[in-house]
């Protein structure tokens, strides 16, 4: 069951906005605790961890309600329970948000609710950003980080993937400088951003494998696909809410106003796993290692798959072992000089 957590009082965003007693969608799963297991979602995901996940939750799987007090929230600017241009008016208006934003408040609703500490903090694209940021943040109250493909900071390889769907729906017409009503978004545009999103997400020997040349009446099979994909997006999800998503994830950046990116991972003293995807087009594997070999504690794992940067919601049998095997494994504690302990 979802709970809606209100954070009551004026919130102000890192750039300058500000936002008045915002509400979180948080679901979560076992018994209450003051040590929880945090997840954070991928761009267009939610707090429905066991439904993305769902492979991973249940008895004997590490997301365990039997051993784990488990916590999900959709995230600030998200468009499933929580405050963002969905919920704002006039429509248009809401302010920028940052992976910060997100964590600061994801901090507070842990307050609200009663816990004092995380023992392992793990997302998987958006949601390992959130992850390096717990880290970074709040580092005392974080006890292990599970980073998924990404790296310490947006690349200009997914900046530009970012534009061309932030194009997509801005130039649709219906889109109308975001002031578009309830049942009225920019259907097209944001389908279109979809279709270029899913192509980033897989690889090029998955939709070989799966499609080839594989036509229906004139139409290639990976055509209808995309456009599946792109539809399916439009009836749960809003287009202003996804370039907000946008926005933070390119502003994504470790060092940003704290120094240098490898200073602040050398900071990070936290063990941490740091998954890379073998088939990633999106985070490549060697950005993925750059990150690992740069935090002090941290492992480098590879998800062996075809399935490109999807990789962590589809293969989550093969993530879940590589997780297992780090979690009960003894921490290979390393020096401080910045060269984790990167193993494949």
């Amino acid at each position: 069951m979802t709970q809606r957590v209100v954070i009551p009082g004026v919130f102000s965003l890192e750039r300058g906005g500000t936002l008045q007693s915002p509400v979180i969608a948080v679901r979560t799963w076992g018994a209450p605790s003051s040590n929880a297991t945090l997840i954070c979602h991928a761009l267009t995901g939610d707090a429905d961890a066991d439904v993305w996940w769902r492979d991973m939750f249940g008895p004997g799987h590490l997301f365990d309600p039997e051993t784990r007090f488990v916590v999900s929230m959709n995230v600030l600017g998200g468009c499933s329970g929580t405050t963002g241009p969905t919920t704002t008016e006039p429509v248009g208006t809401f302010p920028s948000v940052t992976i910060r934003d997100m964590v600061t408040i994801q901090r507070a609703v842990l307050d609200r609710i009663g816990v004092t500490e995380l023992d392992i903090v793990i997302g998987g694209s958006m949601g390992g950003m959130q992850t390096l940021e717990w880290a970074a943040m709040y580092p005392s109250f974080v006890h292990t980080i599970i980073p998924i493909g990404v790296g310490s900071a947006q690349s200009a390889w997914a900046i530009g993937l970012s534009e061309a769907q932030r194009h997509a729906i801005v130039t649709d017409p219906a889109f109308d400088g975001g002031r578009y009503r309830s049942g009225s978004q920019p259907v097209n545009g944001l389908s279109t951003a979809r279709m270029i999103a899913m192509c980033s997400y897989r690889s090029h020997p998955s939709f070989a494998a799966r499609f080839g040349r594989e036509s229906d009446e004139g139409v290639f099979a990976v055509q209808s696909y995309l456009q599946h994909h792109g539809e399916l997006l439009t009836e749960r999800f809003d287009a202003n809410t996804y370039l907000i998503l946008l926005d933070a994830m390119d502003g994504h950046d470790i060092g940003r106003g704290r120094g240098p990116r490898e200073a602040i991972l050398n900071h990070i003293r936290q063990p941490a796993l740091v998954v890379g995807m073998s088939s990633d087009v999106l985070y490549p594997i060697a950005e993925v290692r750059a990150l690992a070999a740069a935090i002090p504690n941290a492992q480098f794992s590879i998800l062996d798959s075809p399935h490109g940067h999807d990789a962590f919601l589809i293969d989550t049998d093969k993530l879940e072992h590589l997780i297992k095997q780090f979690l009960t494994a003894e921490p290979q504690l390393t020096s401080t000089t910045g060269q984790g302990a990167a193993w494949a």
